[in-house]
């Protein structure tokens, strides 16, 4: 059975905002979907909809568990680790 909650995103009690772009998709010249910030390192890299998935490549290869949303008018995070998401209120 998954919990409801977890510590990663416990821990965070408002979202860390970033950058408009994914960092390494302007490296590259490519395109992303979405937008997603780490909130250990606060990078935004794109989501798991965009071709390159940076986002869970940093993940994978850091091991910091939480990103949130980086779009316009979104507060909510997700925990790569438990699999969870949690709202926030619109700081």
């Amino acid at each position: 059975m998954k919990p409801k909650s977890c510590s990663h995103l416990e821990a965070i009690d408002h979202i860390k905002s970033g950058a408009g772009v994914c960092e390494e998709c302007v490296k590259t010249g490519d395109e992303w979907v979405h937008l997603r910030t780490c909130q250990t390192c606060g990078v935004t890299l794109c989501c798991d909809s965009s071709i390159n998935k940076h986002a869970r490549t940093h993940h994978e290869e850091s091991s910091h568990p939480v990103i949130a949303s980086a779009e316009p008018n979104e507060y909510w995070a997700f925990c790569y680790l438990d699999n969870l998401y949690k709202k926030f209120k619109p700081q």
